[in-house]
Order: C-alpha cells, then structure tokens, then sequence
C-alpha cells in the first residue's frame, strides 16, 4: 500500500468542524455579523477587517480575495478542483443569473475573459472549465448566490485519488496560488 504524506492539512482536518461561521476565515475571525451566505460573508469580514485596521493585502489574502471590480469579485474556490480554480462572483445576492443586471453580468463575462488570459498565463492549461450552477438541484453548493467557477484543466489530469479515494491533490497552496494571482491579474488587464 502507498501512502500520500499531507501534513499540511493537519490544519484543517483538526480545526474543519469548529468554523462557527460559513465564510469567515479564521484570519478574519472577529466579523461580529453571519449574513447567512458565505459569499456575502466573505466581503463583509474582509471590510471588517480592513475597517479595523488589518492592512487591506492581509484581508485578502486572508480571504483569498483575487480582485474587486465595480459589481463583482474573484476569490480563490477554498476546496478546490485543480490549481487556479477561481469563482466570479457579483457583490449583489441574487440566486438567478437572469436576476443579474445587465452592467453586472457583462462586467461578469469580461472578468472570465480576463481569468482565462490570466489562468493561461501562469498554468498553460490545454483547456478551461467555465461554468454556473444555478439552484440546489442544479448542483450549487452555494444556491443563493450565484458565481462563475473557472479552472485551468490539463490532458490527463484526472486523477486516481479523486476517483477511488475522493480526494485531490494539488501541486501549490492556496497562499500561493493566491499570491501568484493577485499577481497576474495586476499585469493582466481588462
């Protein structure tokens, strides 16, 4: 039998169970508030935070906050499928896309335009998974609020151990694929 060493997930199996609140990274803990969807959590603790005196990088990152646009924001997938799996996501808690205004999912389309210049960039993928569940039926974790995932895929890259084990194993952390990024999509423009 072989076995996978991940001793970096020490972290998380030990602590999974005790995250009081959807959304809010330990780092961002002291959001007095719950909206009651992780998303709207999520800006809202990394305000708070940034608020009350957290540099603005750290909260983010913190968060894994990508970049703000005028009506929507990228953040980094917390359990992703691959390296770079990123999700768009509008400001606005709207559980259709054909509640999204207009402004707001246009801006929406040129930010996975601009992930798939950026994603390119720094993982030369063979090709991309862009996509939306919309309501619980459809498969969204997240039903009320909608957002775009978008990934980078490679030939190949199905993996054993998420068929047999229901795991999966990724080259970077999330910290660094946070920082490498931030990076790029601040090279990377509209």
């Amino acid at each position: 039998m072989d076995y996978l060493w991940t001793p970096w997930r020490y972290a998380y199996v030990t602590t999974a169970e005790k995250t009081p609140r959807p959304g809010i990274p330990s780092a961002l803990e002291a959001f007095p508030g719950d909206l009651g969807c992780v998303f709207c959590n999520l800006i809202a603790s990394i305000d708070y935070a940034i608020e009350h005196n957290m540099a603005a990088e750290q909260a983010e990152g913190a968060g894994g906050l990508v970049l703000r646009a005028r009506y929507n924001f990228i953040c980094l997938n917390a359990f992703p499928y691959t390296s770079g799996h990123l999700m768009i996501v509008p400001y606005a808690h709207l559980d259709r896309l054909a509640a999204l205004p207009a402004d707001a999912a246009h801006e929406m389309t040129d930010l996975a335009q601009r992930t798939e210049r950026v994603l390119d960039r720094l993982y030369a993928p063979h090709g991309f998974n862009f996509g939306m569940n919309v309501g619980q039926a459809a498969g969204a974790g997240v039903a009320g609020h909608i957002h775009l995932h978008a990934m980078p895929r490679w030939v190949g890259d199905t993996s054993f151990m998420t068929t047999i084990a229901e795991s999966r194993t990724l080259p970077e952390t999330l910290e660094i694929t946070w920082k490498r990024l931030r990076e790029a999509f601040a090279e990377i423009s509209a």
